[in-house]
């Protein structure tokens, strides 16, 4: 009797698997993990106590409902209980926001490069991914986007800031791009770096969904709120995209222990935007440093630069991890890298430095 494998569907073969950035080595000499975005500083005050209170219990599930953190969701940002909806990091969200629109035949429209994650979740329902690439400078080509959609579009991505470039898109194109998008198509303005951003002239999300039905945000608190590894991020919509968010959640999927940290953070807004604005600061220092060695860096407003290396882009990043630091590399294009410890930056400074001479 010959042996066969079980059917799988065929929509999976060919999809990207999501690459983490690479872990930091152990054993040797210290490295800097600069390939994740994460947060480099501890647990915000008072989160690692509740996180440890709640794990007595977690031999018990957690409050599917998440009822606790909707309520303190809703008051800090002034949103109805009724347009919020959880899931395992912001990225857990964005494939319930297309399990929730698209499938066969249907289009998920997203700048490239972006979020990586975006084909992924596009192609696991079996839609149809749109990669509109991006402006010279970066930047979302939104009417190049625009100019994408058809009459199987369900749903399109705005990364801003954009993950990797770090990239924003103003207040004045982005209304006009979302005023000119039909109705009955969805907009996520994934907004994982928000807090990052120090452009008085892009818009916080919040403030265009209210009278736009069919615009999302999308929010986590995996980067400036340094909760990365207990997956939990969150959308504000409408309550027909909100509702079909919580229909489409994994149950139980968020913990107890990310429930109560991320209540216990929502409520350390100071703390916060300290080392929030830390982060922005030496983000300052970095790019002004990079551009003095003669790098060309794109403006960015998340916690993390990009330059664009080419076919040069593994060697670069090879060079910095023997420097001591780990950065992201997207073969071909460019590396990305995480704002983190000074004394990190100073290292892959001085990498970037060297490599530069040697262009």
């Amino acid at each position: 009797m010959s042996e066969k494998s079980p059917k799988l569907r065929a929509a999976l073969d060919g999809i990207p698997t999501y690459k983490p950035g690479k872990p930091a080595a152990t054993g040797g000499p210290v490295t800097y993990k600069l390939s994740s975005n994460e947060n480099p500083y501890p647990p915000l005050p008072g989160v690692l106590e509740s996180a440890v209170a709640a794990a007595g219990a977690f031999n018990r599930y957690p409050d599917m409902a998440c009822t606790g953190l909707m309520a303190e969701l809703s008051e800090h940002f002034a949103v109805p209980v009724e347009h919020l909806a959880t899931g395992t990091g912001s990225v857990g969200v964005a494939q319930q926001l297309v399990q929730s629109t698209a499938g066969p035949g249907d289009e998920v429209i997203y700048a490239w490069r972006s979020f990586e994650a975006y084909p992924i979740v596009t192609q696991v329902a079996g839609a149809t991914p749109v990669q509109v690439p991006l402006t010279s400078g970066e930047v979302h080509d939104l009417d190049a986007m625009y100019e994408a959609i058809t009459d199987r579009t369900r749903l399109i991505f705005v990364c801003n800031p954009n993950n990797p470039t770090g990239t924003v898109v103003r207040r004045a194109e982005l209304e006009a791009f979302l005023d000119r998008v039909p109705s009955d198509i969805l907009i996520v303005l994934d907004e994982a770096y928000q807090e990052f951003n120090r452009d008085a002239d892009v818009p916080n999300g919040l403030d265009l969904y209210r009278d736009r039905p069919n615009v999302c945000v999308l929010r986590t608190f995996s980067k400036a709120y340094g909760l990365a590894g207990l997956r939990i991020g969150f959308a504000v919509a409408h309550e027909p995209v909100a509702a079909a968010l919580r229909k489409t959640a994994v149950p139980f999927g968020v913990s107890q222990l990310a429930q109560e940290a991320a209540v216990v953070s929502l409520r350390s807004e100071g703390a916060l935007m300290e080392r929030v604005d830390a982060l922005v600061t030496e983000r300052a220092r970095v790019c002004e440093a990079l551009v003095a060695q003669g790098w060309t860096v794109p403006e960015t407003h998340a916690n993390f630069v990009w330059l664009r290396l080419g076919d040069r882009t593994l060697d670069f990043a090879a060079a910095c991890e023997k420097a001591g630091v780990v950065v992201r590399p997207f073969p071909g294009e460019g590396v990305r890298v995480t704002i983190g410890e000074t004394a990190a930056m100073d290292l892959f400074l001085q990498a970037a430095e060297q490599f530069r001479k040697e262009l």
